[in-house]
């Protein structure tokens, strides 16, 4: 069973404020199972984009949150496009803006084959 995707973003926030970061919710979706997009943000400007992770990276008993890398340390421009295009196809998906320099910790990553 896969939690509530409020609960996720409640969830991810503590821990990041606990590592000595900063979140914030940028855009709040469907509370049941909004898909949720993380925007991390770097002290040089540039941003990383994570998105839900394609359905082939989750097993039959997976009821965790997986994500994928969109983009990689891209000028600001070039995420709200991505967000923007994401926004038409999903209006009810949440964003969740991280400052914080590692995100290891806080959620899986998975890297494309």
């Amino acid at each position: 069973m896969r939690l509530k995707s409020d609960i996720v973003i409640a969830a991810m926030i503590r821990r990041v404020f606990g590592l000595g970061g900063f979140a914030a919710v940028e855009k709040k979706g469907a509370e049941e199972a909004g898909a949720i997009f993380i925007r991390q943000r770097f002290r040089d400007g540039l941003e990383t984009l994570y998105a839900p992770a394609p359905q082939n990276f989750f097993g039959e008993d997976d009821g965790g949150r997986k994500f994928e890398v969109r983009a990689e340390k891209a000028e600001p421009e070039a995420i709200r496009e991505i967000l923007a295009r994401e926004l038409r196809f999903d209006p009810d998906l949440w964003l969740l803006e991280l400052e914080i320099d590692d995100v290891a910790d806080l959620f899986e990553v998975v890297k494309p084959a």
